[in-house]
């Protein structure tokens, strides 16, 4: 007998599905709310290979389900099935983890760890994805509806609860925590591989309280090879009868009109789904596509709060909690109201229209992020800017070009870089410096795509030139960079925050990034000298500074100069694209849900449900393509794919217009000419009633 929990009809066992369920979702959401960032930063990949990769895994993630179905309908159960693939789960975050680790082999080793981490962990999540809530509703006796609805809902909560609060706390793990001299990675990962362990453990510490049914054979299966027997009679259909008025027919010697006459309505659906992959493919970019975007934007709310790049997803999970009540309690009653009639399809089309319009609005706040953000050279061609040192106002004159016009100030700070022809790979070029009335010849050789700084100063013997190259890219986390260029006859050692400098005689530090924030006591020391504090001021999001150290008045003073400008767009210009894509999610993915679960019979919505699920692969497999493949601007891709998502809508509202409707209520009774007794339909029903209430609860679910 099923223990229950007091003084209700909740058998025991689901707190443990219940307490799994948010440990294994802050696992997988907080490892993967840093994923983006981990590739940028720490294995130092471009921006569209990380994207890349993020949603090759993504989609992987959404394949592997139907791997787990098998698995536990054929021949583990569900039982088995959530432990074994819960253990290749754990092997596959503890791997990641150690891949994040600096000392741990070189970068082809991170590498390797990281991709077969992520393959264990996309055989673990995704194959117990279908398993964990079906095994939930499987604990309830059959009179227990009710309390298997509320179950649902709860299951959904943990959902979303264990979502919501590992994108707030693993990118503080990141970023607030150092460790080896970094962002902490290892940690970032660790701690959703202790609560994956967490959750194994909680679940196996139900084991005996659990209600197990045995495996009860594959329906996807059944459907695949129902079809593939159609298939095979209709291409050799010249040797049997007459032509048949569907192509499923032509399985009828085999399988039962009954199953077929299911596949014909499972199909209708699945033609459905056909474009709607192209939803998921914007949806999925939060985590990939926007926090690079955040990686480029004003972080800082006043003085002593900063959100981090990563947790902008948080938004997504805290709104579908907010949202959901609100469109089932407000929005949709009120629509009612008004006597307009909004079908499923129909909200899942306008759910599209939203989901263009958060692009949309991405593209507008992409537009003038990139105004910070320095282009680099094309071919042929190098970037220049000038640093004045000589005490005075000079005049450069460039070959053939003259790109600076006007006199540069003593110590002024480069307005931009100057773009400089070079017309070859390389090339040695003239620039003329006018100092005091005097005229110096400066040589030095350029390489086209980079990025330089020409350091003008003055000797006894005159006039002096160097170059030194230049970072212009901002990190990835959205910390500045920084440099010293030392003008003292004395080395100098610098400590800024916890990141050190030291910066020889007359020569330029490495560039490293530090944490954004105020630096109004920087401690500095030089051998034999006193060296008072230096104040170099807000070090801002985004933005590359070289800070000069001369000596004036026998004083070390700081003259900071902002080579790349500060992220001006602030953070908070991306919540209308969250509020947008959480409303189209809304109305796209939980309408969906339901209208394929009430549209199927009872014994096919397991198909629907893997069916559902590849939309979503196959949405990650169209960012990857187009991440590796286009090579357009960021803010045109956005556009892009906002005008894509509107054609597919368009051409789902048509296919939608043809779409006649099946009464749930209906669906097990209009095949009794096939066997007579609406009994058995009803012993058919009841071999996976769990399923049934699915489109009753599957709301505010994240997939």
């Amino acid at each position: 007998m099923t223990k229950k929990l007091c003084g209700t009809n909740y058998p025991t066992s689901i707190c443990f599905i219940v307490v799994n369920e948010f440990c294994e979702r802050f696992s997988y959401y907080g490892m993967k709310a840093v994923l983006t960032l981990y590739f940028l930063t720490y294995l130092h990949w471009d921006k569209d290979l990380s994207t890349a990769i993020y949603h090759a895994f993504s989609s992987l993630c959404y394949f592997t389900p139907i791997l787990g179905a098998v698995i536990a309908d054929s021949w583990l159960g569900k039982y088995k099935t959530i432990i074994y693939l819960s253990i290749v789960y754990v092997i596959g975050h503890v791997v990641k983890s150690v891949g994040a680790i600096p000392t741990v082999g070189s970068s082809d080793v991170h590498i390797a760890l990281s991709m077969v981490g992520l393959i264990l962990i996309a055989l673990g999540t995704g194959g117990i994805k279908p398993c964990v809530s079906a095994f939930g509703g499987d604990q309830f006796d059959e009179e227990n509806v009710s309390e298997r609805q509320k179950f649902f809902s709860i299951f959904y909560m943990s959902i979303n609860a264990g979502s919501l609060l590992s994108t707030i706390i693993t990118p503080i793990l990141r970023s607030d925590v150092k460790c080896f001299g970094n962002d902490c990675y290892a940690l970032a990962f660790g701690v959703p591989a202790f609560l994956m362990i967490v959750a194994t453990v909680v679940f196996i510490s139900g084991s005996g309280l659990y209600k197990r049914n045995p495996p009860q054979g594959n329906v996807l299966l059944e459907v695949c090879n129902c079809i593939g027997f159609a298939v095979k009679r209709r291409v050799e259909r010249s040797k049997y009868d007459a032509p048949r008025k569907h192509w499923l027919d032509y399985a009828e010697d085999k399988y039962s009109k009954r199953l077929i006459q299911e596949i014909k309505m499972v199909l209708r659906v699945l033609v459905l789904f056909i474009p709607l992959p192209m939803f998921w493919a914007l949806f999925d970019q939060q985590g990939s596509r926007w926090t690079l975007q955040a990686t480029r934007m004003n972080m800082a709310f006043g003085d002593s709060v900063t959100i981090k790049p990563d947790q902008m997803q948080m938004l997504n999970a805290l709104l579908i909690l907010l949202f959901v009540p609100i469109f089932d309690l407000v929005i949709y009653p009120l629509v009612g109201l008004c006597r307009i009639k909004v079908t499923p399809l129909r909200k899942m089309a306008i759910g599209m229209v939203f989901a263009a319009l958060a692009f949309i609005a991405a593209t507008l706040v992409e537009v003038n992020v990139v105004k910070t953000v320095v282009d680099p050279a094309p071919a042929g061609k190098c970037l220049l800017q000038v640093y004045n040192l000589a005490g005075g106002n000079v005049s450069l004159t460039t070959d053939p070009n003259n790109l600076f016009p006007k006199p540069i100030k003593h110590l002024e700070d480069p307005p931009k870089y100057e773009t400089l022809p070079l017309g070859s790979p390389s090339k040695e070029v003239m620039i003329q410096v006018t100092f005091n009335g005097k005229n110096a010849e400066c040589i030095q050789r350029f390489e086209e795509k980079k990025a330089y700084s020409l350091i003008v100063f003055s000797q006894p013997t005159g006039i002096q030139c160097r170059l030194v190259e230049d970072y212009i890219q901002k990190t990835g986390d959205g910390n500045p960079y920084l440099r010293f260029l030392n003008r003292g006859p004395d080395p100098i050692t610098l400590l800024v925050g916890d990141v050190e400098f030291f910066v020889p005689s007359s020569l330029m530090s490495t560039n490293q990034t530090v944490d954004r924030g105020e630096y109004p006591d920087v401690t500095c020391s030089i051998p034999s000298k006193t060296c008072p504090n230096l104040n170099l001021g807000l070090l801002d999001f985004g933005a590359s500074y070289t800070v000069i150290l001369m000596e004036e008045s026998g004083k070390l003073v700081p003259h900071k100069m902002e080579d790349v400008k500060a992220n001006n767009v602030h953070i908070a210009w991306q919540i209308p694209q969250y509020v947008l894509i959480t409303i189209g999610e809304v109305m796209f993915s939980i309408t969906g849900l339901e209208f394929s679960y009430s549209q199927a019979p009872a014994n096919m919505k397991s198909v629907l449900q893997a069916g559902w699920l590849l939309t979503v692969a196959f949405g990650n497999v169209i960012v990857l393509i187009v991440a590796e493949g286009a090579g357009l601007e960021q803010w045109i891709e956005f556009l892009l794919f906002a005008g894509l998502l509107l054609g597919v809508c368009i051409i789902f509202s048509f296919m939608a217009s043809f779409y006649k409707y099946v009464d749930p209520d209906e669906l097990n009774k209009i095949y009794l000419q096939d066997s007579g007794k609406e009994e058995d339909d009803q012993d058919d029903l009841k071999k996976n009633p769990n399923d049934v209430q699915l489109n009753k609860t599957g709301k505010g679910t994240r997939l």
